[in-house]
């Protein structure tokens, strides 16, 4: 009896753009990151961008694709091999500017992400469904985080005297400090620029207080 040939594996969506996420982790950039790297429209690459309207999948093209390698000096060679490790189990996390953090609907009432807007970026596993992450803009926070460096959140991880911390108020501003002291009646924090001063916050000005378990830099 005659053999039939194997029938070739099947690219899935998934693993197209999981292999894009990929590329743009190993170049220490977030998608929209790559895609400006890269010369495209910065949300090119956003979570967003992969469905359409109706529900259909939508795929990079062959042109950005292109761009993308070019950007981060990769081959197509390491870009299938990237395609091949898609199955590798990592956890992809929302993603959204720091400066259109403070906007109205960017965060639920607990704190957690919500809205439009999110882009999406894979990194070291964290044990909290819930985390996001954040990019950084500007050079307010220097000499701790610069522009473009990427903070990862976690609501869920337990915090501590010390530990670097996201705050948002129930004005709507959204800071970037160090936990100094924590009690029923105030927050404590200390600023991580020399040109910024350190805040004391009444409790009940504070909406949510997450940790900073991650950081790119």
């Amino acid at each position: 009896m005659a053999r039939h040939p194997k029938a070739a594996r099947t690219l899935t969506h998934d693993q197209v753009w999981t292999a894009l996420d990929r590329l743009a982790e190993r170049a220490g950039m977030s998608a929209s990151g790559l895609a400006k790297k890269s010369g495209l429209d910065p949300t090119t690459f956003n979570k967003s961008k992969r469905v359409t309207a109706d529900g259909r999948e939508r795929w990079p093209s062959t042109e950005s694709v292109a761009k993308a390698l070019a950007a981060t000096n990769s081959s197509i060679d390491g870009f299938v091999q990237l395609i091949g490790d898609a199955a590798r189990t990592v956890q992809t996390v929302p993603l959204l500017g720091f400066a259109q953090a403070g906007g109205s609907g960017a965060f639920d009432d607990g704190g957690f992400p919500d809205g439009k807007g999110w882009d999406a970026m894979t990194l070291p596993c964290v044990d909290d469904e819930h985390a996001y992450a954040l990019e950084i803009s500007g050079d307010q926070m220097n000499p701790a985080y610069r522009d473009g460096d990427v903070i990862v959140v976690s609501p869920a991880t337990p915090i501590r005297r010390g530990d670097r911390v996201v705050v948002k108020t129930v004005d709507g501003e959204v800071m970037v400090k160090e936990l100094k002291r924590r009690t029923t009646k105030t927050l404590e924090l200390r600023s991580l620029s020399p040109v910024q001063a350190d805040r004391t916050l009444a409790a009940g000005d504070v909406e949510w207080i997450a940790r900073i378990v991650w950081a790119t830099q």
